[in-house]
């Protein structure tokens, strides 16, 4: 009988072991996970951010190109009248 309440007793202290090394694990997974979410969304925001730069700059761009086309094709009207 005496063997059996030993058992019980170191059982029951592994068990607590256990259950305290694994909360203190959950928790500092836990605290990584909210600290690496962050970081992401601090990336995603910079990413964001340098994505819309990149739309105007393209915007730009597309605007020149419009803007250049309209000149060259009124070069050439202009080229016609001087040559006639």
């Amino acid at each position: 009988m005496e063997s059996i309440i030993v058992a019980l007793i170191t059982g029951g202290s592994a068990l607590v072991g256990v259950i305290v090394s694994n909360i203190s694990l959950n928790n500092q997974i836990a605290s990584k996970l909210v600290t690496a979410q962050a970081v992401t969304d601090t990336q995603i925001k910079s990413l964001e951010s340098k994505v819309t730069e990149l739309m105007d700059e393209v915007r730009k761009h597309n605007s020149f190109a419009d803007r250049i086309t309209k000149l060259e094709v009124k070069v050439a009207e202009l080229e016609k009248g001087i040559k006639q």
